[in-house]
């Protein structure tokens, strides 16, 4: 296990080492992600996953990075949204950890921010069991983003911290406690070329969004998207904002195109532990579980009050 990649004292003691993996892991794939085009082609095509989504070279070689080093220090069953199945890392281990070993990876070629999800829970009867579970159920969830500066953010159940990647010590640094998003936001973030094909609920909320001071929400508001879950993430916990990928009327787009194990669970945590909310629309994330390992849905999140107005647009209330 690496020494010293990151200070844990403000961690559980037994899941420290599981995030000093994480966060040296992550290091080699952030500098792997700065050299570039000197890199190779890392944004190039070779294949698909489960799902129909193309994998990018630096999709499998991310997948391949983290799994090799995670069953050392306790991690029996790895669960990765570039593969089908559960795969057994370490027959003693005591935890499950779900991952998306790189998040965004359509922006690898333009140097936008992109990331790495993960999410851990204890074991449970069974590798699939240890994952189709209430998201509530998580011990620890959060993101290494690879843009300007290198972070990991977390949480464990008491508040969201950030630690900064330091380029001249190589180590990660506590830089930010307790994150807390604003209660209220004149951002919101959704792919609006899909508008067509939204549900009633969803457009209403946006014409009135887009209406401005002279709508009934009453201010102006800005409109941001970039494709990288763990991109927007950060700008709304830094921020403030409200976040929409909502279920749609094209086909396989039902439930939206977000994975709930590897991505909604452990982003909605953080949000939830940095005073935020998180919902399907409706409901919160962290009450629901997925049934099955690749199962998507509708997601929402950010600053509470507008969060809680999309609601009511789904109520009937907006």
């Amino acid at each position: 296990m690496p020494e010293g990649v990151i200070e844990t004292s403000r961690m559980p003691a037994d899941l420290a080492p599981v995030i000093e993996v994480l966060c040296d892991v992550g290091r080699d794939v952030a500098a792997i992600i700065a050299k570039g085009p000197l890199a190779g082609a890392l944004g190039a095509g070779v294949g698909e996953n489960t799902d129909g989504d193309q994998q990018k070279k630096l999709d499998v070689m991310a997948d391949e990075m983290f799994a090799a080093k995670l069953g050392a220090v306790g991690v029996r069953y790895y669960a990765s949204e570039e593969q089908e199945e559960v795969v057994e890392l370490n027959p003693q281990g005591a935890y499950a950890l779900a991952i998306d070993p790189l998040d965004g990876s359509s922006n690898i070629d333009v140097n936008v921010s992109i990331g790495t999800i993960f999410s851990i829970f204890p074991v449970a009867d069974g590798p699939e069991a240890s994952f189709l579970r209430t998201a509530r159920e998580q011990i620890a969830g959060g993101y290494i983003i690879y843009g300007p500066s290198t972070a990991l953010v977390v949480t464990f159940g008491d508040g969201t911290q950030m630690y900064t990647l330091d380029p001249d010590t190589h180590k990660f640094v506590l830089t930010d406690a307790r994150m807390s998003i604003p209660a209220t936001t004149k951002e919101f973030a959704i792919n609006a070329s899909n508008y067509r094909h939204w549900t009633s609920p969803v457009r209403a909320f946006i014409d009135d969004c887009l209406a401005g001071e002279t709508g009934p929400h009453g201010h102006n508001y800005n409109m941001r998207w970039v494709a990288s879950l763990v991109a927007e993430t950060h700008r709304i916990l830094s921020r403030g904002g409200v976040f929409l990928y909502p279920g749609d009327a094209r086909d396989g787009y039902a439930r939206g195109r977000l994975r709930m194990i590897y991505e909604c669970a452990p982003i909605a945590f953080l949000i939830e532990q940095a005073q935020g909310v998180a919902t399907d629309g409706t409901v919160p994330i962290l009450d629901t579980q997925a049934d099955k390992l690749h199962a998507r849905t509708p997601f929402v999140f950010g600053s509470s009050e507008k969060v809680e107005m999309v609601k009511k647009y789904h109520d009937g209330q907006g």
